[in-house]
């Protein structure tokens, strides 16, 4: 998918709902990554997906994400 079409799809997404969202698995906050259309769970280190302006908050539909601190190290060891 281009990423005009996405951009017009979560267009509707509201950051505002950030205040109220939290991650299911840790229910922490989350943080929002427009590049990548996600809701982001550092805590738990999952990515949730944003489709047509709702967001997917399954542990299920979520992505993995690793640190950069994490990286590094490991490809520095």
């Amino acid at each position: 998918m281009d990423a005009d079409r996405r951009a017009e799809e979560n267009a509707s997404f509201n950051p505002e709902l950030l205040k109220r969202l939290v991650c299911p698995v840790t229910k922490g906050s989350l943080a929002w990554d427009g590049d990548r259309d996600e809701l982001v769970s550092k805590s738990a280190g999952l990515a949730y997906p944003v489709r047509d302006g709702i967001p997917i908050l399954l542990a299920s539909e979520a992505r993995a994400i690793i640190s950069r601190v994490v990286k590094f190290r490991a490809s520095r060891g």
